[in-house]
This record gives C-alpha cells, sequence and structure tokens, in this order.
C-alpha cells in the first residue's frame, strides 16, 4: 500500500508568512505616498510654474505633459522651455543638459538601487532619480527603506510634477496676463531641500564644504558654476573622508 506523504511546502508555518506578505507591502507603498507629500507640496506648484511657462512663451500646451514624462527633470525642463522659446542651437542644448544634470551621477552612489531588483522597476528608479526623491530617501533610515516604498514614493512625485503641468497649461489659458517671477520657485524649492537635509543629517562641515565650492566656482568658472561646483564639492568630500578615516587610526597606533 501507498501511504500519502504530506507536503513540505504545506507547513503551518510558511501560511502566515505568504499572508503577510501582500499586507506589509500594501503598507510600505503606503508609507511610500506619504513619504512624497513633503516633496509633493513643492513639486506641484513647480509643475504649475512649468504649464505656465510654456503657456507665456507661446509653445503648444502638450510640450507639459511631454516634456514631463520624456525628461522629469525640473530644473531641466524649466530650462528648455526658454531654449525652445529662442530656437537654440542643439549643441548649446546639449551642454546645457550636461551641465545641469550631471549631478544625478553622483546622487547613484548613494541612492539605494540594490533595493530594486526587477529589470523594469530598476530602469525606472534610474529614470525617476529625481532631486527629491534623493532627498526624501536620504532622510529615510536604512532599515525603513525597501523597493516598494520607493517606487512608490517616486511614482507618486512623478504624478504631482505632471498633474501640476497641466494645471498650469490650464492657468496659462486662462489667464488674461503673464505672471512674472515663476523661475524663482525652482530655487525656492532647492533651498527648501537643503534646509531639510541639513537638518536631519545635521553636517555643518558639509554644508560649508559645499559652499565653499561653491563660491570658488562662481569666481572661477561662472558660466559653468554648477558643473565646476559640483566636482569641487565632491573633490572636498574625499579630501574630509581621508582625513576622517586616517584619524582614528593614528589614534589606534599611537595608543
Amino acid at each position: 500500500m501507498h501511504h500519502d506523504v504530506p507536503s513540505r511546502a504545506a507547513t503551518p508555518e510558511a501560511a502566515p508568512v505568504a499572508a503577510r506578505a501582500p499586507a506589509e507591502r500594501r503598507r510600505q507603498i503606503t508609507l511610500g505616498v506619504r513619504d512624497s507629500f513633503s516633496a509633493g507640496l513643492g513639486i506641484f506648484p513647480l509643475g504649475i510654474a512649468l504649464g505656465l511657462l510654456i503657456m507665456q512663451a507661446g509653445l503648444p500646451w502638450w510640450l507639459a505633459p511631454a516634456l514631463s514624462l520624456a525628461a522629469f527633470a525640473g530644473s531641466l525642463e524649466l530650462l528648455l522651455v526658454g531654449m525652445m522659446a529662442t530656437v537654440t542651437p542643439l549643441a548649446a542644448v546639449a551642454l546645457t543638459v550636461l551641465v545641469v544634470n550631471f549631478r544625478h551621477v553622483f546622487y547613484a552612489f548613494s541612492f539605494p538601487l540594490h533595493l530594486v531588483k526587477h529589470p523594469v522597476a530598476k530602469a525606472y528608479t534610474v529614470y525617476a532619480m529625481i532631486d527629491e526623491a534623493y532627498a526624501v530617501n536620504a532622510s529615510l533610515p536604512e532599515a525603513e527603506r525597501s523597493a516598494p516604498r520607493l517606487l512608490a514614493m517616486q511614482i507618486a512625485c512623478e504624478t504631482y510634477w505632471v498633474g501640476g503641468g497641466l494645471v498650469g497649461v490650464a492657468l496659462g489659458a486662462a489667464l488674461p496676463a503673464p505672471i512674472k517671477g515663476l523661475e524663482f520657485a525652482l530655487c525656492a524649492l532647492f533651498t527648501v531641500l537643503t534646509l531639510d537635509a541639513f537638518r536631519s543629517r545635521s553636517e555643518l562641515p558639509s554644508v560649508l564644504l559645499a559652499g565653499a565650492g561653491a563660491a570658488l566656482a562662481l569666481v572661477l568658472t561662472p558660466g559653468l558654476a554648477l558643473f565646476t561646483a559640483l566636482l569641487m564639492f565632491v573633490g572636498l568630500l574625499l579630501v574630509r573622508h581621508t582625513l576622517t578615516t586616517r584619524r582614528p587610526a593614528q589614534e589606534t597606533t599611537d595608543a
């Protein structure tokens, strides 16, 4: 006679774990959307500014969602609007894109891309690695980060951006006169993100090094100040890291 052997996969311990997985995933997604709220307070109005600028420049309305989906880079999109309106040569546009978005190379060094395993999801994470997403993720403890939470936060941020652009297009079509000073919205957003990062990290030396790099870049290369400031800031951080790691080693040797 043959006796039925119970399957090892049907153990009572495996069932609760499998049942908890979807609930935990939903919780992480909820946390990711909640994380996006602080960044969304700046992203949505900035998207409105993009839509208004596009309409005031006389460009077609569909350029707002097209730029937001193709590039998804707020500072670059605002610059491209002016370049498109003045018919800037492609070589100048390419150089501007390189200089403005070169900072994203440094983001990849500390952005938790290793958490996302699926190739399509990882590609989207790289595509949606904007300043706001980096700043929000940097404020989270390492133990609280996860792929669903990261992806939910990035998708929510892009939703704010595209939605804000469409609202700006509608407002631009309805308003009779142009609005001045919209370009300052980007500077204000970066200022808020910098202050949030400083409060969460309490890194006064890093802030001072960033200020020194920016000041030197404005004096030495005013035409490429952002690019030069980033390179100087990275170099200063490497020097600081070398000095701080060498000091404990020397103290241990002396002891």
